[in-house]
């Protein structure tokens, strides 16, 4: 309790400082061209039952995000921060999410050079052919879904032609998406046999040479009437720690070669979309090597459309088909429990848009009739003016073996509110 009153505490200050900073945002227009943005924001949350290995209040901080843009006309300078004052686990941190420079050197050509936002790819919350950096802690605990994607350090290209267009991706040193890794969420510890928080945190592999640890990332599209197509490839690190390092017990990212494809096109009044991958895990050693995750085939099928007036409605299915199944049996610890050779996820999104679109009803659930489990994220947002907003909503797991992917999260249930003054 003490960590949301210091929360709204921080909010209340707010309040006398939002005439000094919308004067600052004027002052920096006029004198220097400087176009600033942000927030301010406060959000708690708690548990909605005991976890014996993580805190009760799973959320807690005020957040004040700065964005910077100049335009020099030749290209576009931006930078983005954020200041966290993170009550859980009493710090305070600032973090750069954009530092780059955009510029075209030719007609048909974009360069974006420094720290970036990077996606693609057609899946909604889910991911094929996305291989950038994301944050399943921020994901999980409530933050706002724009901190579901982390920045990346990374030089990228644009080109296009009558025919296709190509994207490059240069990224010097992997630095791997933020996993459950304990510090704020239990999870499923196989090591242990059992569920575990901060009482086992695992140490992670280090990835730090720009010749080593590069990744490389390629996208060629085309639209062809109404039709998207891409072709997609990568080279370079599985962004979730899917390998150890015996005898330390240190969780490494295997390196991993991707080739896909996507379509989108409209379907039935509404956006039908189709993505497949094939992930090569090179160290897996064709499913000899079970601390490390197996190659796999992997699919999304996707429907959207607006069913009735100001409500949209989503669905997907989602399918992992692991490869060298038998040998991952074989090689199995006794007693450990088994994945599924083909892992099905089906989701399904409501929008429902209220009072002038003002209020937002939505509802993002996840449901796997393999692994037995589900996610539900259900979220209200309220505009009370263009400036201030209001936010409520939960992350609730439920499954029945505490080893499946959601499952292991039930403990972690969690119900969250925030408020954000923008400028």
């Amino acid at each position: 309790m003490k960590k949301v009153l210091f929360i709204l505490s921080l909010l209340i200050s707010v309040s006398p400082a939002q005439a000094d900073m919308l004067q600052l945002k004027d002052s920096l227009f006029d004198n220097f061209g400087l176009d600033l943005a942000g927030f301010i924001e406060g959000r708690g949350g708690v548990r909605t039952q005991n976890d014996d290995y993580s805190d009760d209040v799973s959320l807690a901080e005020a957040r004040l995000q700065l964005d910077l843009a100049k335009d020099f006309g030749w290209g576009v300078f931006k930078a983005k921060g954020d200041l966290l004052a993170d009550g859980v686990v009493d710090q305070v941190t600032g973090r750069m999410r954009e530092l780059h420079l955009l510029f075209s050197p030719l007609d048909n050509m974009d360069m974006k050079i420094g720290r970036q936002i990077l996606t693609w790819g057609t899946g909604d919350l889910l991911f094929i052919n996305d291989f950038f950096a994301k944050d399943w802690q921020a994901f999980f605990i409530g933050r706002d879904d724009e901190y579901l994607k982390a920045p990346s350090n990374a030089i990228k290209g644009s080109v296009f032609f009558e025919l296709i267009n190509i994207d490059l991706v240069y990224i010097p040193v992997f630095e791997g998406s933020t996993h459950i890794s304990g510090e704020r969420l239990s999870y499923w510890n196989g090591a242990l046999g059992r569920t575990a928080g901060e009482d086992y945190i695992f140490d992670l592999e280090e990835r730090h040479s720009t010749s080593r640890d590069s990744e490389y990332a390629v996208r060629l599209a085309r639209n062809i009437s109404s039709m998207e197509l891409a072709l997609y490839g990568y080279n370079g690190f599985w962004q979730t720690p899917e390998g150890m390092i015996v005898p330390d017990l240190k969780l490494r990212y295997p390196r991993l070669q991707a080739y896909g494809a996507s379509l989108r096109n409209p379907l039935l009044g509404g956006i039908g979309n189709i993505e497949t991958g094939y992930y090569h895990s090179s160290q897996s050693d064709s499913g000899r090597d079970p601390l490390t995750r197996n190659s796999e085939y992997r699919l999304l099928l996707g429907f959207e459309r607006e069913i009735a007036s100001n409500f949209t409605a989503g669905c997907q299915y989602y399918l992992e088909w692991m490869m060298d199944y038998d040998k991952y049996e074989k090689t199995l610890a006794p007693g450990s429990p088994a994945k599924d050779e083909y892992r099905s996820v089906v989701t399904l999104r409501l929008t429902k848009l209220l009072m002038n679109q003002n209020l937002t009803l939505s509802l993002f659930t996840y449901y796997s009739p393999t692994d037995k489990d589900c996610y539900i994220r259900p979220k209200v947002q309220y505009k009370l003016t263009d400036q201030w907003r209001l936010e409520g909503g939960g992350n609730i797991f439920i499954g029945s073996d505490a080893h499946t992917f959601f499952g292991q999260f039930e403990d972690n249930t969690n119900v969250y509110a925030g408020v954000r003054w923008s400028f």
